[in-house]
């Protein structure tokens, strides 16, 4: 069964003269070695039926109904137990059995290729992220320093309209001071005649 480099195994119930791949009475489950870890679909009231009318497992197939507490179930069975601890004992078995496989398992090169553009994908998310923060920084000190230039620019204008301002009261201020100067004389008589008047 299967293909190449892509094996599938039949479990199946034939007599012990058959050739191996030859006639069979019962097919019972199947076998995926390949798989990771190791998957097993099996029929487990035909399997407990040939056991019990004395079918003999091959060393392969007994391991598998091992793990699959198949053969924890029937031995139980024979001892009197009742279905109830039966089932609680097998799954606990299945259970135990199930962390075992999964902590001898291999990483499958799907698996690694998953996992590597995983974080493949995070680590351009995170330079994204990165990326988009130096933006937002360097937009919001592009715009600080624009808005400081134009402080800057404002204050310029403002000091050289207040020096203009300045200049112009002083040239203002010369020239009444010129003018000031210049007139004086010519109040100073009327006044001086005003003096007398009084």
């Amino acid at each position: 069964m299967g293909r190449k480099k892509k094996p599938i195994w039949a479990v199946v119930a034939a007599d012990s003269r058959a050739p191996r791949d030859g006639r069979f009475i019962e097919d019972l489950g199947r076998y995926y070695p390949l798989d990771e870890p190791a998957h097993v679909e099996l029929n487990d009231e035909r399997i407990k039926h040939w056991l019990k009318v004395g079918a003999q497992p091959t060393d392969t197939v007994r391991s598998l109904l091992s793990r699959k507490g198949i053969l924890l179930g029937l031995h139980m069975e024979r001892k009197g137990a009742d279905p109830e601890a039966i089932e609680a004992a097998v799954t606990a078995h299945q259970n135990y059995r199930n962390d075992q496989l999964m902590s001898e398992t291999k990483t499958t090169t799907t698996e690694l290729r998953r996992d590597a553009m995983e974080a493949e994908t995070k680590a351009a998310e995170n330079l994204e992220a990165e990326l988009l923060e130096k933006r937002k920084k360097a937009i919001a000190e592009a715009a600080e320093k624009k808005a400081r230039k134009k402080a800057e620019q404002a204050a310029g204008q403002q000091a050289e309209v207040s020096t203009e301002a300045s200049s112009e009261t002083e040239s203002q201020a010369s020239e009444d001071s010129l003018q000031d100067s210049s007139e004086p004389d010519h109040k100073q008589e009327p006044e001086t005649a005003e003096s007398t008047n009084e």
